[in-house]
């Protein structure tokens, strides 16, 4: 049963992933033995998160590209696979969020917002797949969200975003798992990153959280690891165009 969860002899490339839960799924499909490509646009960043996880001993690489131009994205998976190893794992976590009231939603955040949260996705998606597609197998976790699912005052278009990505996960899987490759959604809820730092010191917010979600707390980022290691391993062969939330419960309850 242990050989399901095996990562080891595959490649993982990640977006997103210098910190918070991309960095979070990175160590943990390295710890299960994958050879991990960190990916990010600020090289500064990346490469310390790079020296951080290969001081525990991982197996790590990193490319700089931006995932929401087409051309940077097709030259980053083309070194990829040609310098390094053919990529047998995509985790599509890159994204953002931009907090306001709908009436006053800037256009250039909003479109901003769509290119990273939802153009990249179908970018690298592309881009790896049609290679994955060659060679028969392959494993797309693309990072989805509670707002894949629900809403929250101040942020309708990254709830748009999000369920747009637990579409495009779902057509992805059908058009692809002819071909031996299974795409999944990893559904994260409220977990404690840079990004929701604000809300984390928030009392307020916390309190509501807690009282809303069943786990009664915030996530640890580490909690993610385990779904990610079965959404890439064998032991999901058979597991396609399926939403995984991670999330304490929150979306059972009302």
């Amino acid at each position: 049963m242990q050989n399901l969860f095996d990562l080891t002899g595959r490649t993982a490339l990640i977006t997103g992933s210098s910190k918070g839960i991309g960095f979070a799924l990175a160590r943990a499909l390295g710890a299960a033995g994958a050879t991990v490509v960190l990916n990010a646009r600020d090289e500064e960043r990346l490469h310390a998160a790079r020296a951080v996880l290969q001081a525990e001993g991982l197996n790590v690489e990193a490319v700089a590209f931006d995932v929401t131009d087409a051309d940077a994205v097709e030259a980053g998976v083309k070194r990829i696979e040609a310098d390094m190893a053919p990529i047998d794992i995509l985790v599509n976590n890159a994204g953002m969020q931009h907090r306001s009231p709908f009436t006053e939603f800037p256009v250039d955040a909003w479109r901003k917002l769509m290119s990273v949260n939802v153009d990249s996705v179908f970018l690298v998606g592309r881009a790896v797949a049609q290679r994955m597609v060659g060679r028969g197998r392959g494993k797309i976790i693309n990072v989805c969200s509670v707002q894949s699912e629900l809403g929250r005052p101040g942020i309708a278009p990254y709830a748009a975003s999000k369920g747009a990505v637990k579409m495009l996960t779902k057509g992805m899987a059908i058009d692809l798992g002819k071909h031996g490759i299974q795409v999944n959604g990893l559904g994260p809820g409220y977990f404690k990153t840079e990004l929701t730092d604000a809300l984390v010191k928030d009392e307020a917010f916390t309190a509501w959280l807690a009282g809303r979600t069943p786990a009664g707390r915030w996530g640890e980022v580490g909690e993610l690891g385990g779904a990610a290691v079965f959404l890439a391993s064998d032991a999901s062969s058979f597991v396609n165009g399926h939403i995984l939330y991670v999330d304490g419960g929150i979306t059972a309850s009302l």
